[in-house]
């Protein structure tokens, strides 16, 4: 979709038959932090991370700073300051914290502590004081919940993470560590193996000693579940995770008609429709309207809302280019990442398009500041 289409989809969009009524938001901060990652237009330009401002009055975005990066990021952690912690991407050798400004206030390189490489993200521990970090030992293959201490970055611990491929991870409302594993083999270099020896699994990890307390596994094998976000406050009676899938299926018929979306409500782990992007590839969730979610399907252009109330549909409420990278927005809104500049859509408001500062390609991932705490995820 070109970007003059943008608001017209949008604006069209706004109307979700069948789902509860909506009721008028106020608006947010005129300013809005957002923590990304990204590069300039050509694939051989350098990575940075940094944070955007959305001023929503002035209808610009800005970049307050932009730290240049080793290689390419993936997960982003946001600091209270302003700054952020910074995971490479999969399979990563390094991660790093920045304060306000930019400055680089800790690093570890993860190739002088062994075999093990970063898978892209990490979640902070509820005392504030510890990261808990995806990683694969490449000498086993198996994976890994790397502990470090989060003002450092330094090691302090290691537990198997009862699965292969471990990829993003939350906190429940108990304080568990709930890990997506995309059961994918990859060699060093991350080329994926042995397809058919996938196996994917939710796995749920006392977060005070690693001891395993749950797994569960989808019927079919080769659906890889990646990415996860809480509907609600995990602490709430009824909260989804949310896990954004991507099919490992041998033809591209098969996967294209695969579902992109599955749900643990605490006790089993179900996929709730077959809808799909019609490419079966989902690269990023967030909460959205009421007890939803969004995914993003950037190879389709795609931003899907779903919903309790009707299950069995994904409605697509974004059409654009390279729409990838989500972020929750003011009970119920979202932020989407896409080739011609961050879209802010929220079925009560006016839809929003800030084209980019500068030429840039955001990574997969960012974060708004406004709704981080009092956990944050990457």
């Amino acid at each position: 979709m070109k970007r003059r289409d943008f608001f017209q989809y949008l604006s069209a969009s706004v109307v979700l038959a069948g789902l509860p009524c909506s009721i008028p938001v106020a608006m947010e901060e005129r300013l809005v932090m957002i923590g990304a990652a990204w590069r300039g237009p050509r694939q051989s330009d350098p990575y940075f991370a940094g944070v955007l401002v959305a001023d929503w009055e002035a209808k610009t975005l800005s970049i307050r700073y932009a730290l240049p990066l080793p290689t390419r990021p993936h997960g982003l952690l946001p600091e209270i300051d302003g700054g952020l912690t910074i995971l490479a991407a999969r399979p990563g050798s390094w991660l790093l914290r920045c304060d306000g400004n930019g400055k680089i206030i800790s690093h570890s390189n993860i190739e002088q502590e062994g075999e093990s490489r970063l898978c892209g993200h990490a979640i902070v521990a509820l005392d504030g004081e510890r990261l808990f970090v995806t990683a694969t030992d490449f000498r086993t293959g198996q994976g890994r919940i790397i502990l470090r201490e989060r003002e450092s970055l330094r090691k302090v611990d290691e537990w198997p993470s009862h699965g292969i491929d471990p990829h993003h991870l939350l906190l429940d409302g108990q304080g568990n560590l709930m890990v997506a594993h995309g059961g994918v083999l990859r060699t060093p270099d991350d080329k994926k193996v042995d397809l058919h020896r996938m196996d994917s699994s939710l796995v749920m990890l006392d977060s005070k000693n690693g001891k395993l307390l749950g797994q569960w596994r989808l019927p079919d094998r080769r659906l890889s579940l990646r990415h996860l976000a809480w509907n609600r406050n995990p602490q709430h009676p009824n909260a989804l995770l949310g896990i954004a899938m991507q099919a490992e299926h041998a033809t591209a018929a098969e996967r294209a008609s695969a579902p992109v979306l599955a749900l643990f409500d605490g006790e089993r782990l179900f996929i709730p429709t077959m809808a799909n992007d019609g490419i079966g590839y989902c690269g990023d969730i967030a909460p959205a309207y009421r007890g939803g979610f969004v995914l993003s399907s950037n190879q389709s252009g795609q931003a899907l809302l779903w919903h309790p109330a009707i299950p069995m549909k994904l409605q697509a409420v974004v059409k654009m280019q390279e729409a990838y990278a989500l972020a929750p927005w003011s009970k119920g809104g979202f932020l989407v990442a896409t080739a011609f500049g961050l879209g802010r859509w929220h079925p009560d408001l006016e839809p929003i398009l800030l084209p980019w500062p500068e030429p840039m390609v955001v990574d997969n991932h960012w974060v708004n500041f406004a709704h981080a705490w009092p956990r944050a995820s990457g």
